[in-house]
């Protein structure tokens, strides 16, 4: 184990929260669930992910929604993986926050855990995490491929935010 991974054991685990990248819009036709993204978010999402790399930022598991965007946006984080990291679903991320989806990220019992889904969700995960309550959500902006990177215990109010990251920001890193 590399000191800095002993010293992240220490202060608690990094929690990478990623909102899914630009999808097609919803329509009568295509359920929710099944809107893959549109080429312009594979294409800004890598960028993304390029501007995360520039900032170092390695991953150890990656938990993601099974919903088809959530998956794209997963895969195309990939690269952002450790070696011997690993990438799996997570049903629990497709609904508000509850008690299994902090226990499936306490579970991975890795240095830093990403879970990539989708808002309004996202945005009480990282409130609860925060403040112990899952209603002041809507107030932490978190757009289509955003990160907000946490820092502590993954229990309700637990955590502290690190950073809030807009894909803008990230894609001039690129």
């Amino acid at each position: 184990m590399r000191i800095e991974e002993r010293q992240v054991y220490r202060r608690g685990m990094e929690l990478v929260v990623i909102r899914h990248a630009i999808a097609v819009e919803r329509t009568e036709e295509l359920p929710d669930a099944d809107r893959p993204l549109t080429e312009r978010g594979r294409r800004r999402f890598k960028q993304v992910v390029r501007g995360l790399r520039t900032l170092d930022l390695r991953i150890d598991r990656i938990l993601s929604s099974p919903w088809r965007r959530a998956a794209e946006t997963a895969d195309l984080a990939l690269p952002l993986l450790r070696a011997g990291g690993s990438a799996s679903v997570c049903a629990h991320l497709c609904q508000s926050p509850r008690a299994e989806l902090l226990s499936a990220i306490a579970e991975a019992a890795v240095p830093r855990v990403a879970v990539i889904g989708h808002e309004p969700w996202l945005g009480e995960l990282v409130a609860l995490l925060m403040t112990g309550e899952s209603r002041h959500g809507e107030t932490i902006p978190l757009k289509k491929g955003g990160v907000a990177i946490l820092e502590g215990a993954p229990t309700p109010g637990g955590m502290s935010l690190r950073a809030l990251l807009p894909p803008r920001v990230l894609r001039r890193l690129a």
